[in-house]
């Protein structure tokens, strides 16, 4: 990540309240855990904050903190209804509301020429003349139009786009680009970012982004890991995050050793010249038992003289 690119990031962050943050259609664990991670960062600072995601979470990110305020839309409770429907010169006469047992009825009174839609024309959006959050925050999606329902043209024309992935195929959209194949996942970078900027990072952020990097490098076992991925998990693991075991990594931890119990063990027979080796013995042994008395007394050299 360039200095420079980041700087503007840490200005554009702290000139904004209102923060938004979204990823593309049925996110995996790494890209669900760098916006949450984001998100949680964000509302700890006291920001006005959203997460989206255009399509319901799938069950394997389901385990991440703060998945439950995952929305799929953009907009924000406060935000103003739209109500939309069709229109031709002259239908309409008028525009009022009633107040009905709590409930607010909206009337269109119809003109000489009636009304050509029906009630199925009619749509309802929320949001407002104000636009999206800026800057808006989109995680691991290659593509706009992969946000789906996400993606208006007309609202990101006043948005600040900050575009985070690590795919080849990501386009380069945005105001401002982070994007390097480089790094090995989307977890890694934000927990860089969130380092850099000096963000909030509690135990259940670093506990997110950890178990991001775990599953895009397979533990740490890909070759593509990068060197940042290790760098980054040491201090979320500092900040409490586990570190947590597959299991198929429990399956094999032992695989290699076998337990035998002692009621099962045999006794293996002696090979054969193990045995021969020890008949050896026991007979030089009986030798040495049935020696002559004379045998260690202390013996005299006869020989012959020439006279």
């Amino acid at each position: 990540m360039e200095e420079k690119t980041l700087q503007k990031l840490k200005e554009l962050i702290a000139n904004n309240e209102t923060v938004a943050i979204v990823v593309g259609k049925n996110p995996n664990i790494d890209e669900m855990g760098a916006a949450l991670t984001l998100y949680l960062s964000f509302l700890s600072g006291n920001k006005n904050v959203t997460v989206a995601c255009p399509t319901e979470p799938l069950v394997e990110v389901s385990s991440l903190v703060g998945i439950d305020k995952v929305r799929t839309s953009l907009a924000s409770d406060g935000a103003d209804l739209v109500v939309s429907f069709p229109y031709k010169e002259g239908e309409i006469e008028k525009v009022s509301y009633t107040l009905e047992d709590g409930d607010l009825n909206i009337i269109v009174k119809a003109g000489s020429n009636g009304l050509s839609f029906s009630e199925k024309d009619v749509r309802y959006k929320r949001g407002g003349g104000s636009g999206l959050a800026s800057p808006l925050f989109v995680i691991g999606t290659p593509r706009l139009s992969d946000l789906g329902k996400l993606f208006d043209p007309e609202l990101l024309k006043e948005t600040t786009v900050v575009n985070i992935d690590n795919k080849a195929d990501n386009q380069g959209f945005g105001d401002l680009v982070l994007v390097s194949p480089r790094f090995s996942s989307v977890c890694e970078q934000v927990a860089n970012l969130i380092n850099f900027l000096g963000l909030p990072l509690d135990i259940d952020s670093a506990q997110n982004l950890l178990s991001g990097i775990s599953f895009a490098t397979d533990n740490f076992q890909k070759p593509t890991t990068s060197f940042l991925a290790f760098e980054m998990a040491g201090l979320l693991i500092k900040k409490g995050a586990v570190r947590k075991t597959s299991p198929k990594d429990e399956s094999t931890a032992f695989q290699d050793f076998s337990f035998t119990s002692p009621q099962k063990t045999k006794t293996k027979p002696l090979p054969q010249v193990q045995r021969v080796q020890e008949e050896d013995f026991r007979q030089d042994r009986q030798d040495q038992e049935e020696a002559p008395p004379d045998w260690l007394a202390p013996k005299v050299y006869k020989g012959s003289t020439l006279v």
